[in-house]
């Protein structure tokens, strides 16, 4: 069964020892750790833009804004 990229087993393998080699395995735990922190680090982000909350078309209480008026700020007419 092939990875989801289309890589064989032994191509796996020799980027697993290339990666090995280059980082050394007393330091591979480290680097697995943070590039798990960054993948949750850049999931939480993408999520937080998915939050309902005030935009450019919305006000506080999330009615619709007309697109002219969007970004001004209440009490000016400037």
């Amino acid at each position: 069964m092939g990875a989801p990229v289309g890589l064989s087993v032994w191509e796996i393998l020799i980027l697993l020892l290339i990666v090995v080699i280059i980082f050394g395995v007393g330091k591979l735990p480290q680097v697995m750790g943070d590039l798990g922190k960054s993948v949750r680090s850049f999931k939480a982000g993408w999520n937080e833009d998915d939050t309902p909350g005030t935009t450019a078309g919305n006000d506080a209480r999330g009615a619709a804004v007309p697109p002219h008026e969007a970004g001004k700020r209440p009490g000016t007419d400037v």
